[in-house]
């Protein structure tokens, strides 16, 4: 019987690395262009009402904002008060509590910031604070403008 052997080729097996860093950062670029920061179209108008003691809030990715308003109808006009989260436009003011229920169970620590327009009737806010609760959301917050001193 012949015994074959086995030849080795003299070419080295690693894989070339000077083109890695013209990769890498062809990919960053590529990512950097296509993300898209995700911002919210209001559909309600929001006029914040003056404060005196305003704390300002560091981390925003806690932060799930309901705006409460007049709604924008287009040509400058507006319409009846309505509930906005993210960008839809409540209905049924006890859909609030099953959306905020699920943002909480997702995010413990989450707190929720009421946007409201100046002029709103205090029953609907009333109303979407009783909805938080029995969602438990219990961290709220309310948005406002600093009181400027004259």
């Amino acid at each position: 019987m012949a015994h074959f052997e086995k030849k080795s080729a003299d070419t080295s097996q690693e894989v070339p690395m000077t083109a890695m860093p013209d990769i890498i950062f062809m990919l960053l670029i590529f990512f950097m262009v296509t993300t898209v920061l995700r911002e919210v179209e209001l559909q309600v108008q929001i006029n914040f009402t003056e404060a005196e003691n305003v704390e300002k809030i560091e981390q925003k990715r806690l932060i799930s904002y309901i705006y409460i308003g007049p709604e924008k109808l287009g040509g400058g006009e507006l319409g009846q008060t309505r509930i906005q989260i993210d960008d839809a436009i409540i209905d049924d003011i006890g859909a609030i509590r099953n959306l905020m229920y699920d943002k909480y169970t997702e995010q413990p620590k989450l707190i929720v910031s009421l946007r409201v327009n100046e002029d709103t009737e205090t029953g609907i806010v009333t109303d979407v604070q009783e909805e938080l609760r029995e969602a438990g959301t219990l961290r709220i917050n309310y948005s406002t403008r600093q009181e400027v001193n004259q």
